[in-house]
């Protein structure tokens, strides 16, 4: 059903974009998206994972600079039956961590220097747990495609503000089809891109939960970094990057939960007591 609903929400993106395409210049305008669409998926495929790193200045490790770091995920890994994802580790103070690549077998954790402080082995190996689900579950790739749609759509909906948009029956600008493209797009897409996210960490958290064995671990890493959310945001967060953590790493006070690319952290917590209960 995820994979299904993945699928779904995708298309929708790609919609969205072509769409956007059109208002802009009709029927080239198309083209002009779908070269757009696939030249961004072409570049997310292969280096989406160093892009997103470089943003976070993550530096690797081996096990000599994180030996807690590496055995934790060596021997998960083993258990999940995928490859070693090579490691990083973010110089930020906040409670954080992601996984990103296009495959198993191409696939990096990165942790924050703040989350490797603050966990305890359980915790900490409940949120790796996590992240090695996603990698198994081949979400990284699935995050990063939705990213890219989703800024492209923004991209095109910019473009459409200065075009004005056009009538389908003429070349003269339609002003109120721009401006709804300007308004409605990016918030599709944000909706969207949130709605993929979300079902996603909802099935990491019981994957890694059943990783580890029981979901003790996960569930206090998840209220543990809940309080330290709001306290220590990542001052280098991106809002195109923001889905890809194990929570989100921009300040909530700000955000309408509407387009939070995360579950409550409550609620997450509470579907893992369930499956110990």
């Amino acid at each position: 059903m995820n994979t299904l609903r993945t699928t779904l929400l995708l298309g929708a993106l790609t919609g969205l974009l072509l769409f956007a395409g059109h208002l802009i210049g009709g029927p080239q305008g198309v083209t002009i998206a779908l070269v757009m669409a696939a030249v961004m998926n072409f570049t997310a495929f292969f280096w989406s994972d160093k892009i997103v790193l470089s943003m976070y200045g993550a530096r690797p490790v081996g096990a000599a600079e994180a030996p807690q770091l590496h055995a934790i995920v060596e021997r998960l890994a083993m258990k999940a039956g995928i490859p070693m994802p090579k490691l990083y580790v973010i110089p930020d103070p906040a409670l954080n961590a992601f996984a990103t690549g296009r495959s198993p077998s191409h696939a990096a954790v990165a942790a924050t220097e703040g989350i490797l402080r603050a966990m305890s082995p359980e915790e900490l190996e409940g949120v790796l747990a996590h992240e090695l689900s996603h990698v198994k579950n081949r979400d990284t790739l699935t995050s990063t495609v939705a990213a890219t749609l989703a800024g492209a759509i923004s991209h095109l909906a910019y473009m459409l503000m200065w075009s004005g948009g056009r009538h389908d029956d003429d070349e003269s600008p339609n002003p109120i089809a721009g401006l709804a493209m300007m308004i409605l797009a990016p918030i599709a897409a944000m909706l969207i891109q949130a709605a993929v996210s979300r079902s996603r960490e909802y099935e990491a958290d019981a994957s890694g939960a059943r990783l580890v064995g029981h979901p003790h671990g996960l569930a206090n890493a998840l209220r543990k970094l809940h309080r330290a959310s709001e306290r220590i945001p990542m001052q280098s967060a991106d809002p195109g990057t923001a889905h890809m953590f194990i929570v989100n790493p921009l300040s909530g006070a700000s955000l309408m939960t509407l387009f939070s690319t995360h579950p409550p952290l409550e609620q997450r917590v509470q579907r893992l007591m369930r499956m110990n209960a």
